[in-house]
């Protein structure tokens, strides 16, 4: 009990460090665990502790590392341009095919899981658009976030990465499944952008807005360089075709898994700056320029190895589980993981993603551990509620969207709840119809 008690104070000390930004999540995951696992009398051995929770986290610190250097050096060739460009030709003036344009350049942008650079990309190449036409501004901002959730469920996006470190899984096991699931949420937004145009353009027919004659979106080289935050010199549009089929390649191994994806990261990087930058002194600055996003994310995993190596070798989180188990009544045990995907919705909203993957989901899982569910399918099932951490007030991303756009928090939150929720529902609904998560666990 005592261990127990132990355990939950850190998880409640580690919540409160992050959550009122006293120190980084970085510096939380390896000092609180630490400190209380020498109150646990580890003594010497927490370094032991420590290195065991390093080397089943390691890699997927190696593989989110070189996902992201692959997709940023595939942005600083020019790869995605072109589709953007494409995009905003195909959907001109008309909102239906405004808005489903919109929803596709973010699923393809959003791909590398930045959402910075995919808001500042949506906004340069199709807020101009919407402005012109006199479209609600507000429909922009739920079709762009719900697009760019859907996508960062990617096993190099935040969220998975999360929950593969905090539960020590192989990302690929935890979003292979998820496919349909991830195909049935864009389908859905699709569908609610389809409705959006027809319902703006219906409302403009009836009331037309003045069309100023130089609003238009800027999608030159260097306007779209600077969107994706990229050296306008470091493009390679010759070589736009040998990119996107070696993309094309490492996305359908991949799916495949014919390799770790550590592996097919680390040799799709090498081949991305061997054939887009030749000379070594132009390797070296695109390595320069990608090192922070790099290092930032690699660090954090790494951490996170440390606070889970330490937490379940001193015993704090098979005892944690046990207490809870003591009071959980057994006949609700087998539906721990609807249960999760219906938590992680006020979960995402209410907790930051470090306190919810890294605190809390742990526990679930070793909890629900006896009765036959998986720490995978509580992993899937924690990434149900994703949509409505697009609205929460611990989302840096969600200030800068709204001061792009010029809208409050407060109003994109009450005009965008019931979509999100939505789309939580939509996902739940298929999780469970493909068998992603199960409805009730077998058991003996």
């Amino acid at each position: 009990m005592t261990l127990a008690l132990l355990g939950f104070a850190m998880i409640a000390v580690f919540m409160t460090l992050v959550m009122t930004r006293r120190m980084t999540a970085v510096v939380a995951l390896i000092i609180v665990p630490i400190v209380f696992a020498l109150f646990a009398g580890a003594g010497p051995g927490v370094g032991a502790m420590m290195l065991k929770g390093l080397a089943q986290t390691a890699p997927t610190a190696i593989m989110l590392m070189f996902a992201i250097l692959y997709f940023g050096v595939m942005i600083d060739a020019g790869l995605f341009q072109p589709l953007v460009r494409r995009i905003v030709a195909w959907a001109g003036e008309n909102p239906v095919k405004l808005m489903l344009g919109h929803v596709a350049l973010v699923a393809i942008v959003g791909l590398d899981g930045d959402g910075t650079t995919t808001i500042l990309v949506a906004v340069s190449a199709l807020l101009p658009v919407y402005r012109k036409l006199g479209i609600d501004i507000l429909k922009f901002a739920v079709l762009g976030s719900l697009t760019f959730i859907l996508m960062n469920m990617s096993p190099w996006g935040g969220p998975a990465a999360r929950v593969a470190a905090s539960l020590k899984i192989d990302p690929s096991e935890l979003f292979i499944p998820m496919l349909p699931v991830v195909g049935a949420g864009l389908a859905s937004v699709f569908a609610l952008a389809w409705w959006f145009g027809r319902q703006e353009r219906a409302r403009l027919a009836k009331a037309p807005v003045a069309v100023p004659a130089d609003d238009a979106p800027d999608i030159s080289d260097s306007a779209l360089a600077g969107a994706f935050r990229s050296d306008p010199a470091a493009l390679r549009p010759g070589l736009i075709w040998l990119n996107f089929s070696l993309t094309a390649v490492l996305m359908v191994a991949v799916v495949l898994r014919l390799a770790p994806l550590p592996a097919l990261f680390m040799a799709g990087a090498a081949l991305a700056l061997a054939i887009n930058y030749p000379r070594l002194a132009d390797q070296r600055d695109r390595l320069i320029s990608h090192a922070g996003n790099v290092l930032s994310v690699g660090v954090m995993v790494l951490a996170a190895g440390a606070f889970t190596g330490v937490m379940t070798e001193t015993g704090m989180i098979k005892a944690m589980a046990d207490s809870i188990l003591t009071v959980l009544p057994p006949e609700v045990g087998p539906f721990l993981a609807p249960i999760t995907a219906l938590i992680s919705i006020p979960a995402n909203f209410l907790l930051s993603a470090d306190a919810w993957y890294f605190g809390v989901l742990p526990v679930i899982a070793e909890t629900a551990a006896p009765y036959g569910v998986t720490p995978e399918q509580i992993g899937r099932a924690s990434l149900m509620g994703g949509p409505v951490h697009s609205l929460s007030p611990l989302v840096a991303a969600v200030y800068l969207k709204c001061a792009l756009l010029d809208i409050e928090l407060a109003d994109l939150q009450r005009y965008a709840w019931k979509y999100a929720l939505g789309l939580c529902g939509v996902l739940i609904a298929a999780a469970l119809l493909f068998g992603v998560i199960p409805l009730v666990a077998a058991y003996p």
